[in-house]
């Protein structure tokens, strides 16, 4: 999260780029990084050993092959940028996965309705994953990169994901993963099982310190749409 002097204007949700150890296959986990690195944003190379701590030649080697494999390219200004190769295989990662098109324009809605920024998160083992993820159009906002990972034992769509779910249908968190962040989720299920977590998020000071009770209803209305 930024400086609070900062965020008067924004709220940052980051992508770690500490992947190391993920797989413990070395060479997979240093691509990551890189990639990870530049789908924040276009970096040189300089850039990318220093936002990734790995050497300047092998920084150099993995952004190259990555690059021959249309996962990166070069920008006008030379830096290493997503590639265009990643674009065909969002869209059959997209379709392969259907609920994510009738999840996007509930979603829509419900950020159109509350004016707060809103959220689909899947589980993935023992963490969760941000599907989709729609900006509020306030200045000060809370952000959640899409293809984020976040652990699944604090905030509200983890404890909804692992079936803490409250009487009401929803679940809320008061800056418990972020200092200063509040959020309400409801889960999306296919029968008994939860399949996903419809979630809203945004600064305490809109939100409140009792988000369930201003915004539960509509999180879990959405959720029962899909």
């Amino acid at each position: 999260m930024t400086d609070p002097i900062l965020a008067k204007s924004r709220i940052v949700g980051i992508v770690s780029l500490d992947v190391d150890i993920v797989t413990g296959v070395g060479v997979l986990d240093k691509a990551m990084q890189i990639v990870l690195a530049v789908a924040d944003e276009p970096r040189s190379l300089n850039d990318l050993q220093s936002s990734t701590g790995l050497p300047r030649a092998t920084a150099h080697r993995l952004a190259t092959a990555l690059e021959s494999h249309g996962v990166l390219r070069r920008d006008d200004a030379g830096r290493f940028e997503l590639g265009h190769g990643l674009i065909g295989l969002g869209h059959l990662s997209a379709g392969r996965f259907p609920i994510v098109g009738r999840v996007r324009p509930v979603l829509e809605r419900l950020r159109d309705d509350t004016g707060e920024s809103v959220q689909f998160f899947v589980r993935e083992g023992d963490q969760r994953r941000c599907v989709i993820s729609l900006e509020s159009s306030h200045g000060l906002r809370w952000i959640v990169p899409e293809g984020a990972v976040l652990p699944l034992d604090v905030g509200s769509a983890g404890r909804v994901l692992t079936g803490e779910i409250g009487p009401n249908g929803w679940a809320e968190s008061i800056g418990e993963r972020e200092a200063g962040v509040a959020s309400v989720s409801a889960p999306i299920r296919s029968g008994a099982s939860v399949i996903g977590a419809l979630s809203i998020s945004g600064p305490i000071e809109r939100l409140s310190r009792q988000p369930g009770r201003r915004f539960g209803p509509a999180v879990v209305a959405a959720a029962a749409a899909v």
